[in-house]
């Protein structure tokens, strides 16, 4: 396979994830809105979304205020064409690959994913009430479960399936840490809520943003407690958004994929199953949580960069004809990194550094 095409079916999914997660913290933040307390200002409620994407600077950047209200938030993160991390952006680029890799995935998942963007990009040239938002979220999350749905359903188990689950995987581990670290973070601090009716919906918003409130629910049947919160979505390897069932999966998509000879990819991962391999909750926060996340994003980093450097950077096999070494086409064809963004190969991933800081 060439390492173009290996990189355009990866962006594709992971785009399209990180088009989701975007789309689901919002959803919850915009319901979130009609139970907050009465003491709740926009700013507490709403300047969480940004530190979890990492959007904080370029928010200051549109506006120099620094006034952070539920519109603004929705703005940037939903319909911002300047902002490389936007749901409009993400699933545009999500299309934008898979138009370049349509030869490598089913008719019926081109067909979803260009509808999908065609009625979403018809949905986002008028601005985004509130009152509209979580319509329209909801709309996402149906769309993103059917295209990766027929993923499941229509995709040969290849090496293109494996690039597809490695890039859905690896965005869904970084915001599931991110989302975890930053909800956690502010929860913790008041001791005087725990037990009460607000901390209860708190911990559920968390769970909810991340689909496993039903499930964590028919798990534990001791209420709502953060060390089980902790272990449910760092350890439990049956929760799908956990970080342990999504390094597995990655382990997974990689043996399909095949190794690469001298491959960093390996000892990151190695890496990333040590970090949670023999930990527990309570050790997790005794070391503290925002110390334990951030090694683990940082470790998810390391990946992406390995993988740049083993897969989508050389040649997977020989150069076929009209091709130089290196799979660049002679004839100055725009590659998959060309159709993923203007300025850049792939879109800029979110820092690496805790989401909390």
């Amino acid at each position: 396979m060439l390492s173009r095409i290996a990189e355009s079916l990866y962006w594709m999914a992971r785009n399209l994830e990180r088009a989701d997660d975007t789309a689901r913290i919002l959803d919850i933040n915009v319901l979130y809105m009609l139970e907050a307390d009465e003491d709740a200002t926009e700013e507490m409620q709403w300047a969480p979304l940004l530190t979890i994407v990492g959007a904080d600077e370029t928010y200051l950047e549109r506006h120099p205020d620094g006034r952070v209200t539920v519109q603004r938030v929705i703005n940037l993160l939903t319909q911002d064409k300047a902002y490389g991390g936007s749901l409009y952006n993400s699933l545009r680029l999500a299309r934008e690959n898979a138009r370049v890799v349509r030869d490598r995935i089913s008719q019926e998942m081109w067909e979803a994913i260009n509808e999908f963007w065609l009625s979403a990009d018809r949905h986002l040239k008028t601005k985004l009430q509130p009152w509209r938002a979580a319509e329209f979220y909801a709309y996402v999350h149906r769309e993103v479960a059917l295209f990766f749905g027929l993923t499941q359903s229509t995709m040969m188990r290849g090496e293109a399936y494996g690039f597809t689950v490695l890039g859905s995987l690896q965005e869904r581990a970084d915001m599931t840490a991110r989302i975890l670290d930053v909800r956690y973070h502010l929860l913790l601090p008041d001791l005087t809520l725990v037990g009460s009716p607000l901390d209860f919906y708190q911990w559920g918003a968390l769970l909810k943003s991340l689909s496993g409130f039903d499930a964590y629910r028919r798990k534990y049947h001791t209420g709502i407690r953060p060390i089980d919160v902790v272990e449910f979505v760092l350890l439990d390897g049956d929760f799908p958004r956990s970080l342990r069932y999504c390094v597995d999966g990655l382990d997974r998509a990689l043996e399909r994929i095949g190794p690469v000879r001298g491959a960093a990819v390996t000892d990151r991962m190695a890496a990333l199953r040590a970090h949670l391999d023999g930990t527990s909750p309570r050790a997790v926060l005794d070391q503290g949580l925002h110390e334990y996340l951030d090694d683990f994003l940082a470790l998810l980093a390391d990946l992406t960069v390995a993988l740049q450097a083993d897969y989508f950077e050389a040649h997977m096999s020989e150069p076929q004809e009209g091709e130089a070494p290196g799979g660049k086409a002679q004839s100055g064809q725009a590659d998959a990194g060309d159709a993923q963004q203007p300025e850049s190969s792939s879109p800029e991933p979110l820092p690496a550094e805790g989401a909390s800081r």
